[in-house]
């Protein structure tokens, strides 16, 4: 940890004052208590969409299932963000599931029509929220394996709401509670120090020679 540190300040070293103290500004409010799964989704600006909206609502990892579709972030729409946001990318609906279960989160399957309304969602768990394809949503195996399914409360004449629309709602109530909450739901100082490095590596064009440095100055 003691050597990461020291990566650290040195990479920050070529930082301006005001981006350091910006990214431990960001950093201080990641979490890994909640996550986000794609399932397929057809519009490529819909993944883009829910990644932004994960770096803004502090969700550090999001969890992306190409099984059917494959396509690469467009990055216009996604702004950037996923230069902050950690993308996990799948061909296997199945391989996505087990992995996130073995992180220790809750299986919550979205749905238009059933499940437990959004203001009465329990956030003390870690919850892996699961967002299927614009048109037939989450498949069999997806809701077979769900824990529990939540919906956003809806009173118009409109069935379903936009899937990156959905994700935006459900980020911004789940987070906002969360913060208000007891549960220690920040990133470790090790997570936190971690990923301050690669976020310094991504802002500064020749990382690679200046970590060198630091290799040889030991």
């Amino acid at each position: 940890m003691e050597e990461h540190l020291q990566l650290l300040t040195y990479l920050e070293s070529f930082l301006t004052d005001k981006r350091k103290d910006f990214f431990q500004k960001v950093i201080g409010q990641r979490t890994n208590h909640f996550t986000i799964a794609t399932q397929d989704v057809y519009q490529l600006h819909n993944t883009s969409a829910v990644i932004r909206s994960c770096d803004v609502f502090g969700i550090q990892n999001i969890h992306v299932v190409e099984e059917v579709n494959l396509k690469k972030i467009d990055r216009e729409i996604a702004m950037g963000a996923q230069k902050w946001v950690d993308i996990n990318r799948y061909t296997s609906t199945r391989d996505c599931i087990d992995t996130i279960r073995k992180k220790g989160y809750n299986i919550v399957a979205t749905s238009p029509h059933k499940g437990k309304m959004l203001q009465d969602f329990d956030i003390f768990e870690r919850s892996a929220f699961f967002f299927g394809t614009e048109t037939e949503g989450l498949s069999e195996e997806v809701l077979e394996e769900a824990d529990e399914f939540l919906q956003i409360p809806m009173v118009g004449f409109t069935e379903s709401l936009n899937i990156s629309v959905s994700a935006a709602i459900i980020l911004q109530e789940v987070t906002a509670r969360l913060r208000r909450s007891e549960v220690d739901w920040k990133l470790s100082e090790e997570e936190q120090v971690f990923k301050r490095i690669e976020w310094a590596k991504k802002n500064l064009k020749k990382s690679a020679e200046i970590i060198a440095r630091f290799e040889a100055s030991r």
